[in-house]
């Protein structure tokens, strides 16, 4: 079954929207704070990192050539954006509840 037309667009929308929600939490978060970091600090910034790698990826799997006709890339990259929202959204939730 071939993806709905404008998905493409969609998943790379998206993908940066999520991306700028998270830099937005960081940048607001107080990583620059002059307090020491404890351990779910670092648990925050390596998931939020992680969310960001699987977000920044969504349009390169999904505008990467295909070999066959059918085959599509979009599937991928879908189980690449909820990955990496629920990792930033993961990270929110344990930076805004420790």
């Amino acid at each position: 079954m071939r993806a709905p037309t404008g998905s493409v667009a969609g998943l790379c929308s998206a993908s940066a929207t999520m991306f700028a929600v998270g830099m937005a939490f960081l940048g607001y978060w107080g990583v620059y704070e002059p307090v020491g970091w404890r351990g779910s600090d670092f648990v925050v910034v390596i998931l939020a990192l992680i969310g960001f790698a699987a977000l920044g990826s969504v349009p390169w799997i999904v505008t990467t050539p295909v070999t066959e006709e059918g085959a599509e890339k979009v599937e991928s990259a879908r189980r690449a954006l909820a990955l990496g929202v629920a990792l930033i959204w993961l990270s929110v939730l344990i930076a805004v509840f420790t």
